[in-house]
């Protein structure tokens, strides 16, 4: 049980304003990181703020995805990845590579993650939203906050 659970906070599109990784050797949590992101001009979706409540101001000073980009990479290179619908951090995550000119494939990681949403959807969940999953396996969450969503994910991928 050795991988790395990722999630993503969007201030527009698929342009990041936070990501927590939560890394895991054997079932044991043993990295966490998270950090805010400064999205290209560092504009914002009013919706996304109500989702997640992350403000231009708090992110005006930080660091852009290409200056995080080697703790994100030290943190997913040749590892399983997990992200509760994979399909959106994935996305997040190869737009922004491509944004900066790196390159997805030297991560060396699967094409499609491990998902959450899968997971407990076949074992018979409905909804399954982060929020919904977490209360059912009594898992704690502090939801949009992405190291809290990325160590749940990782709970919940350890329970499935």
């Amino acid at each position: 049980m050795t991988f790395t659970a990722i999630d993503f906070e969007t201030a527009t599109g698929h342009h990041p304003c936070s990501v927590g990784i939560v890394t895991v050797e054997n079932g044991i949590i043993t990295d966490e990181f998270v950090t805010l992101i400064k999205p290209p001009k560092n504009e914002y979706n009013p919706f996304t703020i109500r989702v997640h409540g992350i403000y231009p101001r708090d992110t005006v000073n930080a660091k852009t995805f290409v200056q995080v980009y080697p703790e994100i990479e030290k943190r997913l290179k040749n590892r399983v990845v997990v992200a509760h619908n994979e399909s959106f951090d994935r996305n997040v995550l190869m737009k922004s590579m491509t944004l900066y000119g790196l390159q997805y494939e030297d991560l060396n990681i699967a094409e499609k993650w491990e998902c959450t949403v899968k997971i407990y959807k076949a074992k018979g969940f409905k909804p399954t939203k982060l929020s919904d999953c977490c209360r059912e396996m009594k898992i704690q969450l502090n939801h949009h906050e992405a190291l809290s969503d990325a160590r749940a994910c990782a709970k919940l991928y350890m329970l499935r």
